[in-house]
């Protein structure tokens, strides 16, 4: 239910700093329409086009904004309601997906900003708002009428933890009363997993002392659940089985601990002088892998053997056969996972980044030479995890998926050492096409040995390799570019701070499009000492977002995204089979959002 048409641009809060872009962002397609009659004209047309659709396939972005235009078209209104038209319609859509679901099964979102900042004395967690039900505000009222139903409800529409409980499998189905700034973050997560949502928005973006349409709202919680077929199909499970693999039990199971007993204290309480010192290297390790993260590479790799090996993990029945996963190939989409982490603390020591999932990095945490020593370590168990598993796959495949992932590994360092060199030079020219060929070294390679994995454990790949390393080139770049315009956005995520790109001086193709378009003179210095001056580096944040407004990078940098998203959509259309053709169509539906 993303409400981010093609035209957005990342909205930045810091300061001075305002949702009110230069350059064409979102605000202007976010109204909500006025009177309620014409809400009621909008919603009763689309549950007319909604009734003609075939429901059994995933509706994703691309999709909603097309339709929703279709409706606004028909009814002669304007562009500036198209983000509420979408999320109406794709409420529509889902109904009968909600009502197949159980209530236990269902998760309720309420928005925190419908709270009574007068009298409110709650406070948030990992999970949002604790609501205290004093009785202050309506929230009480909406808590209490989802508990009643039986759902699980959550004062968190934004949070990550919403996320986290449905790959956790601890939700089937989202239900949502938000701003549509809100759903426009929570909610494009759930696509990714193709879950049935639904919303209702508030009438105003405000932050506070809001109001919604109560009897909508009515409607969408007391969906009647009505036992039947789900017939759509959704990759969910497989998005689950690459979660599972990384909690306690499962992980210990597949990787075997051998210094420690396999029990990870807090992080909090991962302090060098507690551990003993032979396995504070593994237990380090073992806490970063299972920490965070959205897991896309190794379900990319359980995801595309699924697919050579008949495509029954995507489907409404998948739950069964993905619990029949061979644990060889398991433990080869784990390794996977290795390598991106590893790649992750390493890169985040050379960008002397703060945090990293919400929390301190390591070497922030526990000094640079320990964290370096912690990459290196999950490098080596992810290649010794590979090869350990020739005695359960045919070597040659064990061979093929070494090799390529040695393959990645240096391409990555060639890219990531392209980047530092362009960091420490005087000469910090940049073209949009330099910036590029970085992001195919440093991100492509990653997507490339996911996939070409996941197909060389389900038999022969040579037929394949060229095909995906095309398909994950261009899937790498877009992703890459899309991470740089969320670098910006007002949800900046597990980093904490938003530019860190520019703070850090890092080369972006947002950064290479602005220099292209405009002369020295109006730049600002990346090379300038912010030091631990904080108002000095929102100064900076501040000079390199409005040189991207005014030089319309983010609206360039969005186009190319959607041109190889496109050119990653042309290389899937003549995969076959059928099943890994619509896999790598989902890849850049979901991964991508487009």
């Amino acid at each position: 239910m993303a409400i981010v048409p093609s035209t957005d641009q990342p909205a930045l809060r810091d300061g001075a700093l305002t949702a009110a872009d230069a350059d064409g962002g979102t605000a202007h397609l976010k109204e909500v329409p006025q009177p309620v009659e014409l809400r009621e004209t909008i919603r009763e047309v689309i549950e007319q086009k909604v009734a003609g659709l075939d429901r059994t396939q995933p509706l994703f972005r691309h999709r909603i904004e097309s339709l929703a235009r279709e409706v606004l078209a028909d009814l002669k209104l304007k562009e500036g309601y198209l983000g509420w038209t979408m999320v109406i319609l794709s409420s529509a859509y889902w109904r009968d997906r909600i009502k197949a679901t159980p209530y236990e099964r269902r998760l309720l979102l309420l928005p925190h900003c419908m709270r009574n900042e007068q009298v409110c004395q709650a406070e948030y967690n990992e999970f949002g708002l604790l609501c205290e039900d004093c009785g202050g505000c309506s929230l009480t009222e909406w808590r209490a009428l989802g508990r009643e139903k039986g759902c699980q409800v959550l004062i968190a529409e934004g949070s990550p933890i919403v996320l986290q409980l449905i790959l956790q499998g601890k939700a089937d189905a989202v239900l949502g009363i938000g701003c549509l700034n809100s759903l426009e973050k929570a909610l494009a997560k759930i696509l990714m997993t193709g879950l049935p949502a639904m919303a209702v928005p508030l009438h105003s973006s405000t932050c506070h002392n809001t109001s919604t349409d109560e009897a909508w709202a009515l409607e969408m919680i007391d969906t009647p659940y009505q036992p039947g077929d789900q017939p759509a199909k959704t990759q969910v499970h497989l998005l689950r089985a690459a979660s599972r693999m990384f909690e306690p039990d499962e992980l210990a199971r597949l990787l075997p601990p051998e210094r420690s007993n396999g029990e990870t204290p807090p992080c909090d309480d991962l302090s060098l002088d507690a551990l003993p010192p032979v396995a504070a290297t593994e237990i380090l390790a073992r806490e970063f892998l299972a920490r965070g993260g959205k897991f896309f590479r190794p379900f990319i790799t359980l995801a595309a053997y699924d697919a050579l090996t008949g495509g029954h993990g995507w489907g409404p029945n998948g739950q069964q056969h993905v619990a029949q996963l061979p644990d060889a190939v398991r433990r080869v989409a784990l390794a996977i996972e290795l390598f991106h982490k590893a790649s992750l603390v390493h890169d985040d020591i050379e960008d002397d980044d703060s945090f990293r999932y919400g929390q301190k990095t390591i070497h922030r945490r526990h000094g640079t030479a320990t964290a370096i020593n912690v990459g290196d370590y999950l490098i080596g168990l992810g290649y010794r995890l590979v090869a350990s598993q020739r005695e359960n796959l045919h070597a040659e495949a064990v061979a093929d998926i070494l090799a390529t992932l040695g393959q990645a590994h240096t391409r990555l360092c060639e890219g990531q050492g392209a980047e530092l060199t362009w960091r420490a030079s005087r000469n910090r020219h940049l073209t949009p096409l330099d910036a590029l060929k970085i992001y195919a070294l440093k991100t492509a390679p990653a997507f490339e040995a996911a996939l070409f994995s996941g197909i060389r454990l389900a038999g022969p790949a040579d037929a394949y390799r060229d095909a995906a390393s095309r398909f994950a080139r261009h899937l790498g770049v877009a992703f890459q570019i899309r991470n740089d315009l969320d670098d910006w956005t007002t949800d900046p995520g597990n980093k904490r701070q938003r530019g860190t790109d520019a703070i850090g001086g890092r080369p972006t193709v947002l950064w290479a499009l602005a220099v292209e378009a405009s002369d020295g003179a109006d730049r600002p210095d990346l090379d300038a000492d912010t030091g631990n001056d904080p108002e000095a580096g929102r100064r900076l944040i501040r000079q390199v977002h409005d040189l991207y407004c005014r030089t319309g990078a983010f609206s360039k940098a969005r186009r190319l995204v959607q041109k190889h998203a496109d050119r990653a959509r042309e290389v899937a259309d003549a995969v076959q089979p059928d099943s890994l053709r619509q896999l790598l169509h989902h890849f850049v539906d979901t991964i991508l959002g487009y």
